[in-house]
């Protein structure tokens, strides 16, 4: 198994950005330390569910931060992205990193920050295809053109000339999982559904790739989950009831759609529960069960988790380190002795 830290950088009611910002960063360093593979930052605009708006730039910090562990964006919203722009960036915190940046890609949603950044509702109803083709041509032919719906532009090469940088797709729709599986790129799965629906994805990805006339691809999906360790399940759980519902009711509110159609709305305290469930969210024991039955259950062998659940500063570093020292240990070699970089093309996501 390969085990990274997921951070959502929310703010927890009483919290300032600065104090959060300050938290992500010291959880990358603390995960380092802890032996984990990697850590990933997701990227929101506009709501403190998450108050990181440009996961490549914290990515960049974190990767001057550390000297061992990757970092990847979970994700880069596309939709409001130039995908040009974010290749060339890409390419170039691979060189300057070596080798230890991941890109993870993502639509996004119908929100007001397609009316912010200019790009419109077509291109997260419609560009999405067009705008991931966009950034596999940048990072492996080192050209790029286009004369497409969105993009139209004579034939550029880019520099820093770019090497393999592994990509992966979020997917929470059998469109997407398609789109992801036609190109050979791996899935990356949200914490917002179980075991169950991520096993049905991946035979999803596997029938398309069959249909395409290829073998089902031995592609390394990635799972993401809730993990909170604590003396035992019933801890672990008030832990995050204490915290989690608050964040989600002021954060998943603030999602404005940038057109008429309804917000989606969840119960956070519901929500909550609905985590604690689905997830590694107990004992060491219980965690390390948890993880492996949903391996074992999905497929997945490559699990990011989301740290951050009970809102502090002192108990995200906590967990990180609980988790390293009683979890990772027993889930097999997490955490490679080799350099990084120094893994063959394949490992870095060549095509």
């Amino acid at each position: 198994m390969k085990a990274g830290v997921f951070l959502v950088a929310g703010r927890f009611p009483g919290q300032d950005d600065s104090e959060v910002l300050r938290r992500s960063v010291d959880a990358v360093v603390c995960a380092e330390a802890a032996g984990f593979d990697e850590v990933w930052i997701a990227e929101h605009h506009f709501t403190p569910y998450g108050v990181c708006p440009s996961a490549v730039t914290f990515a960049a910090h974190a990767l001057g931060m550390t000297r061992r562990i990757a970092v990847g964006t979970a994700v880069s919203v596309l939709s409001t992205a130039h995908p040009v722009a974010l290749a060339e960036q890409a390419a170039l915190l691979d060189h300057l990193a070596g080798g230890r940046f991941r890109l993870g890609v993502g639509r996004g949603g119908p929100w007001v920050d397609l009316e912010v950044f200019g790009t419109g509702l077509d291109r997260y109803e419609r560009g999405f295809a067009e705008s991931l083709d966009l950034v596999l041509d940048c990072l492996t032919t080192g050209r790029a053109r286009a004369d497409g719906e969105h993009f139209t532009f004579r034939e550029v090469p880019i520099v820093p000339t770019p090497r393999p940088v592994p990509l992966a797709v979020a997917a929470t729709s059998p469109g997407t999982v398609e789109l992801a599986a036609a190109r050979g790129l791996p899935m990356l799965l949200g914490m917002h559904i179980g075991d169950e629906d991520k096993a049905e994805m991946v035979r999803h990805y596997d029938q398309t790739t069959a249909a395409l006339g290829r073998a089902p691809a031995s592609v390394k999906h990635i799972s993401t989950v809730v993990a909170h360790v604590a003396d035992s399940r019933e801890q672990a759980c008030a832990d995050l009831r204490a915290a989690m519902p608050d964040w989600l009711a002021a954060g998943l509110a603030a999602h404005t759609p940038v057109d008429d159609r309804p917000r989606p709305s969840r119960d956070p305290h519901a929500y909550t529960e609905l985590l604690c469930s689905l997830h590694p969210v107990g004992s060491a024991d219980e965690c390390v069960e948890r993880l492996l039955d949903s391996a074992r259950n999905t497929g997945i062998e490559h699990v990011i988790m989301m740290v951050e659940g009970a809102g502090s500063h002192e108990r995200t570093l906590a967990n990180i380190t609980r988790l390293g020292a009683e979890v990772l240990p027993r889930l097999g070699n997490l955490s490679s002795p080799e350099a990084p970089g120094s893994g063959s093309a394949a490992d870095r996501g060549a095509r």
